[in-house]
């Protein structure tokens, strides 16, 4: 049995790999959620998300670019300063030309690095005005969502759905909610994140959103969805035992499909009150 499986794993691997040298494979994440042998970062659906992701390629072609470099200079070291070459070894100790150069060189790269770094950071750390501030709070284990008195200010508890009968088509194993967060496409979002209990992790990776959740403490994150969808997270914390089973599900719709959501919500979570009882969610 241990060798039929192994050998279905190497077949699994084999065929991935081809697929993914040849180009036709589905490597790529879909939106919304992790993909079978995904190879770069989930669709972004923000601005900041795509803005990131193109920060994370061109990185990677820099780094390609040093590493192709300092090969080709290792080459030719090798080839031109080897002791065939050279049977009395050379008794140079400085040059000020590659002394200026290789500390001047760096130093233009970091710099090259940390501009779109900053710019990125201060984007994400300095939100714009929001249309629609949503409180998240994590409990062992789960998701909490709070509306503010303008939007209704009603609240509601978010559970992984544990029985895959219970799941809707769209929703994947082990990242569907029963209750999911819903907003607005086009809207800024400020999400304010807090813990009732031990330190959890708010992350959304098509939104580039992963912020703490700390007992005591409101810390906050935001986004703006360009595109309508459902989109899932996890706790990004490890919070305990039920720490996998902490899903983050927010759909997206239209301001008019958000408006009906809205007067609906009122009305089923009006009797919503105070904390929702401990639940243990179990991996099916």
């Amino acid at each position: 049995m241990r060798i039929e499986t192994g050998r279905r794993s190497v077949t699994a691997l084999s065929t991935a790999a081809v697929a993914l040298v040849l180009g036709i494979s589905e490597a790529w994440a879909a939106a919304g959620r992790p993909s079978p042998w995904e190879t770069g970062m989930q669709e972004m659906v923000t601005e900041l998300g795509q803005s990131v992701s193109n920060f994370h390629t061109y990185l990677v072609w820099l780094i390609a670019a040093i590493c192709l470099f300092v090969l080709a200079l290792l080459l030719v070291i090798v080839a031109r300063f080897n002791e065939s070459k050279n049977p009395v070894p050379s008794q140079t100790t400085h040059n000020t030309l590659l002394e200026v150069a290789w500390t001047v060189v760096p130093v233009l790269i970091l710099v090259a690095i940390a501009i779109p770094s900053f710019r990125l950071l201060r984007q994400q750390l300095v939100p714009p005005q929001a249309d629609l501030v949503v409180k998240a709070t994590g409990y062992s284990w789960y998701w909490g969502y709070e509306y503010p008195a303008d939007q209704g200010g009603f609240k509601f508890d978010s559970n992984m759905i544990t029985e895959a009968k219970d799941l809707k088509p769209d929703q994947p194993r082990l990242l569907g909610a029963d209750n999911a967060m819903v907003v607005p496409v086009g809207k800024v979002v400020r999400v304010q994140v807090t813990s009732a209990d031990v330190i959890h992790a708010f992350a959304l990776p098509s939104f580039f959103v992963k912020v703490d959740a700390v007992p005591g403490r409101l810390n906050e994150t935001w986004f703006k969805a360009e595109k309508e969808g459902v989109y899932y997270g996890q706790c990004s914390e490890l919070c305990g035992n039920g720490h996998p089973y902490m899903p983050i599900e927010i759909r997206v719709v239209s301001e008019q499909q958000f408006a009906a959501w809205l007067t609906e919500a009122k009305q089923k979570y009006a009797s919503t009150e105070g904390s929702a009882p401990l639940k243990f969610a179990t991996a099916q």
